[in-house]
């Protein structure tokens, strides 16, 4: 940490400090030497803490000030839109498996015929894929495009987005 002192230190000091326990929920780092990594926090309560913070990594040998924007637009995107992961593939099945059953029940109950009912399940599961995944989300600044039009508007030939990481107090 930046007083030199470990994680575990700074936290058995703090819990002596205000005499309560204090646990971490969860923790990430990203490292990503060669490219460019920027990090946002939203609801700041205090100098470096906030209620809300989103870390992004992108792969690129671009040091412009196009892609450090773009690079905090991102930041804002993610802790907007909250996405589940970078493409549809990557969503986690289970995550999957719980909204097909709310969209099967809910269909079930619609009382519509069975052939129609798969092919509006299906839908809806694309939809919800599309609309989780930060590359086919649409883009927060400017809803008509997609965030993965706006990577490729930005034409840097190497820029990727590595990773990202979302973390809210609660969670």
């Amino acid at each position: 940490m930046k007083n030199g002192q470990t994680v575990d230190d700074n936290l058995v000091a703090l819990i002596a400090k205000i005499g309560e326990k204090i646990t971490i929920g969860k923790a990430k780092s990203i490292q990503n030497i060669d490219g460019i990594n920027n990090y946002y926090l939203h609801t700041v309560v205090k100098d470096n803490v906030a209620k809300l913070a989103v870390m992004v990594s992108l792969d690129t040998k671009d040091n412009s000030e196009i892609v450090k924007q773009f690079s905090k637009q991102l930041s804002m995107h993610i802790a907007a839109s909250n996405p589940l992961a970078l493409e549809s593939s990557s969503i986690d099945q289970s995550i999957i498996d719980k909204e097909q059953e709310l969209v099967t029940e809910e269909l079930k109950n619609s009382g519509k015929p069975d052939d129609i009912a798969k092919k509006i399940s299906l839908g809806k599961m694309n939809k919800f894929k599309e609309e989780n995944a930060l590359l086919t989300q649409a883009w927060v600044m400017e809803p008509k495009k997609k965030v993965q039009d706006v990577l490729k508007e930005l034409s840097v030939a190497d820029l990727k987005i590595k990773e990202f990481y979302r973390i809210k107090i609660g969670e």
